[in-house]
């Protein structure tokens, strides 16, 4: 007699996945697969928790089988794999579905409504699909204990998240600065820089190369102009400098269409053969020299000459590089070595501001047919193309992008790049050419995580600041609480609420009130290994984080 139920031979195979999904249940298997591990080896198991605000798709089922098999095959060896579900509450993919449903669009609009509604729709939108997940999480096999959930949201998660910024802080690694960052004009926020790698798409822009007349001599010959290659011609309303890298090598040279400044070793591709070089000079030589702007739309003063930056590269264009530093950052970082000004004509919606001639009013992309012809009309452009290539766009409501000036915070990454190559060292990767491959590289040109967002669903930047500009960091709810005077211990820690929170400055005793961001919602799901249980606040925390 068989110990088990022996199968037809046609067998329905999705009735056959209830039926092991109903003993499954019914016998509680995998809580005693847990159960009977627990005195083995620990194995470690984070749930990436997914964003809940929308019906779990096909991705959701291929990650959760991944995320199966391996738990599954460690407890299999003897170890003690316990899984704690999670779900991601907070950020933009949130907020514009709640757009979508509430008719909104842009910033205008969710607070005409009211940070408070908008908010209270956010947290049921996370909510509201719950059940469907759970209900996917059970049909395809996926154990994980689902009756402990985290939430991203939680006052108690939200009061690790505020420990670990206030430790980072502590260390003088969190700081406001002003920077050239990704930018989503549409969702009037600046990006980290792995949200930016999710969302390049392929686009075809004007490659220009503009004529910019020098006034003056240049080495005794007159009527030379400089020669910029850019496939952003927006960005030349605001042109404020042209760079050169100081040790190559620079030829003038003349054409039947007039004679040009370029880089020597790009001379013949950018002016042919048969070119005729009047003179050659190191790019040091040329600084200081004065040439008249393309555009003369915004007043720039103290601008517009040549300027040397080590960046500029014979790669490609002219090796002369134009420089608009409200859009790029080493534009800004060579501006401020020689005390240029930064002029912004876009304002944060994207558009040229109103009162700007020619262009007044329009989306910066929109803008390049515009100004390309208007170049063309008065004989500065020496050459136009369509250009094929990858642009980034928002990861979410795929708006293009701009490298755009601001006022943000970011935490210093750069400053512990070596201790996390050091560790990327000791990690084992599966499949291992990603230790020093997409993992590798992106930890060689990290750059300071861009974190703050100008947003309102998220989890509030822990930053008081008085009318001096002292800034204090709060750790919790209840740190708060003793700065404040007053039992903030059921207080929800969204805005609005939390902006209604003043104290008076430590330092100074001026009233502090909350800078308006809140944080980028990859560092909540980063903080999952600590937050989920609430440490270092929640009793017993410390000793399961430790162990």
């Amino acid at each position: 007699m068989p110990s088990y139920t022996p199968l037809p031979a046609r067998v329905e195979l999705a009735a056959v996945d209830h039926e092991v999904l109903a003993f499954w249940r019914e016998h509680d298997i995998f809580a005693r697969t847990v159960s009977q591990t627990a005195g083995g080896p620990e194995w470690v198991f984070y749930e990436g928790p997914p964003t809940a605000n929308g019906r779990p798709g096909t991705h959701h089922v291929e990650a959760r089988v991944f995320k199966d098999v391996f738990p599954r095959f460690k407890t299999m060896k003897g170890f003690h794999v316990t899984r704690q579900a999670g779900w991601d509450c907070h950020g933009l993919p949130v907020e514009i579905a709640v757009e979508k449903e509430l008719g909104l669009s842009g910033k205008k609009d969710i607070e005409k409504v009211g940070i408070e509604a908008f908010n209270a729709r956010c947290r049921e939108s996370v909510q509201r699909y719950i059940g469907d997940f759970e209900e996917l999480t059970e049909r395809v096999g996926y154990w994980v204990d689902m009756s402990h959930p985290y939430w991203t949201m939680t006052p108690e998660f939200i009061d690790s998240v505020w420990w670990a910024l206030k430790q980072i802080n502590d260390k003088g690694l969190l700081v406001q600065d002003h920077r050239v960052a990704p930018y989503c004009p549409r969702c009037g926020t600046g990006l980290s820089d792995h949200e930016v790698a999710q969302g390049y798409e392929t686009v075809t822009d004007p490659s220009v190369y503009v004529r910019l007349p020098i006034t003056g001599e240049l080495d005794g010959l007159t009527g030379v102009e400089l020669l910029v290659w850019t496939t952003t011609p927006w960005t030349l309303v605001a042109n404020t400098a042209v760079a050169v890298h100081p040790d190559v090598s620079y030829a003038v040279a003349r054409t039947r269409r007039g004679t040009f400044v370029v880089a020597e070793p790009l001379l013949a591709t950018v002016l042919g053969e048969d070119a005729e070089v009047l003179a050659t000079m190191p790019g040091r030589r040329l600084e200081g020299v004065r040439y008249r702007r393309p555009f003369d739309l915004v007043d720039i003063p103290g601008a517009h000459f040549v300027i040397t930056a080590d960046y500029v590269t014979t790669e490609d264009g002219t090796g002369l590089v134009h420089q608009a530093p409200a859009f790029g950052a080493d534009d800004l970082a060579a501006c401020r070595r020689h005390n240029l000004p930064v002029v912004n004509p876009i304002g944060p919606d994207g558009h040229f501001h109103a009162d700007i001639g020619l262009v007044g009013g329009k989306f910066f992309k929109e803008a390049d047919p515009t100004l390309v012809a208007d170049l063309e009309r008065r004989g500065l452009l020496f050459r136009s193309t369509n250009y094929e290539h990858q642009y980034p766009h928002c990861w979410r409501c795929h708006t293009p992008l701009m490298y755009y000036a601001q006022l943000s915070w970011y935490i210093r990454t750069t400053a512990r790049r070596t201790e996390l190559q050091r560790e990327n060292e000791r990690t084992n990767w599966y499949p291992d050419h990603i230790k020093h491959g997409r993992f590798g590289d992106w930890l060689s040109n990290n750059v300071d995580w861009a974190l703050s967002r100008s947003r309102y669903w998220g989890t509030p930047l822990p930053m008081w600041q008085c009318s001096a500009g002292h800034l204090t960091c709060v750790g919790s709810r209840a740190e708060l609480g003793q700065l404040a005077d007053k039992d903030l211990s059921g207080l929800d820690p969204h805005r609005p609420y939390i902006d209604d929170v003043t104290f008076p400055c430590p330092t100074c005793g001026d009233p502090a009130s909350r800078v308006s961001e809140v944080i980028d919602a990859w560092f909540d799901s980063g903080s999952m290994p600590f937050a989920s249980l609430g440490y270092p606040y929640v009793e017993g925390s410390v000793e399961a984080f430790e162990k």
